[in-house]
């Protein structure tokens, strides 16, 4: 036995140094089950952890009450592949943050205080599968180009936020698509929403409950009906396109009016002319009979 012992022991004193330095490099309060995972949900941070391992490739930050991420936050962990920051209190995050996350693949920021998703929020991190942004209560405005550069997106959650609208190039410049949240919006059934109802008929199949799990106001008394209980025809008002002909007759008639407004004009100033000479004449006549 005593051989094997000996055997063992270089193994045993190197795996204990492996532990020991795992130990030093882990931020404190946050626990490091593996080399390349830093878990810190929960401690109640107000801030980003000092000392994150440079090669970390899962980060998870939940639970906490940080307000916001340095914008070269990411800069150094090029290795970053999953980012957990839900139920935090960011209200922002600033363009460009997350351009550097060339490998990112799952990014969390739900439950947070988000109140819009401007254009270049993500840069193009082209790598990105699945980004949560739901249960964002002041989530009320998602810029039309605030997901250009997520080729290879799968899944988009933006459910119960506070959009009553959403405009259809955010969806359909998402080559990669396939499920998307929805649901649980104040959306508003007005002419906006149109095309975003005619992008979700297309693609119920994205939706998990299809369009039977949402529902929107009606304009006129607010009531809230079932997107099921709606079709294209509801729409009808707001469905007015106009063909090149119809262009070129609205363009043709404002230019014939302005023609006929410009001679009419020219017409009366002649007759108002010609009766200033008539009457010039007819009293220089009547003068020359007088004398």
């Amino acid at each position: 036995m005593l051989p094997c012992v000996c055997w063992l022991q270089p193994l045993l004193v190197l795996l204990s140094s492996v532990l020991r330095a795992q130990g030093e490099n882990c931020p404190a309060s946050c626990l490091c089950p593996d080399p390349h995972t830093v878990d810190c949900s929960g401690r109640g941070l107000i801030r980003l952890p000092d000392e994150i391992p440079l090669d970390v490739r899962r980060l998870l930050l939940s639970d906490n009450c940080i307000p916001r991420i340095p914008s070269d936050f990411l800069v150094l962990y090029s290795d970053l592949v999953y980012l957990d920051l839900r139920n935090n209190s960011l209200s922002h995050i600033e363009p460009g943050t997350l351009s550097t996350s060339s490998r990112l693949v799952f990014l969390d920021l739900g439950s947070n205080n988000l109140t819009e998703i401007p254009s270049g929020t993500f840069g193009q991190s082209r790598s990105l599968i699945k980004l949560r942004l739901g249960n964002n209560p002041y989530l009320s405005r998602v810029n039309e180009d605030a997901f250009l550069g997520l080729t290879s997106l799968r899944e988009l959650e933006l459910e119960r936020n506070a959009l009553s609208g959403l405009q259809v190039g955010a969806l359909s410049q998402l080559p990669s698509l396939r499920v998307v949240r929805l649901e649980g919006n104040p959306w508003v059934c007005n002419c906006n929403f149109a095309n975003l109802f005619g992008w979700l008929e297309e693609n119920s199949q994205k939706l998990p409950n299809g369009v039977e799990g949402m529902e929107c106001s009606l304009p006129m008394d607010g009531r809230r009906v079932s997107l099921s209980q709606l079709s294209q025809d509801s729409f009808r008002e707001c469905q007015i396109t106009l063909t090149l002909t119809d262009l070129l007759i609205i363009i043709f008639s404002g230019i014939s009016v302005s023609v006929v407004a410009i001679m009419t004009s020219f017409f009366l100033a002649s007759i108002v002319h010609c009766f200033q000479r008539t009457s010039k004449t007819t009293k220089g006549d009547e003068e020359e009979s007088e004398e």
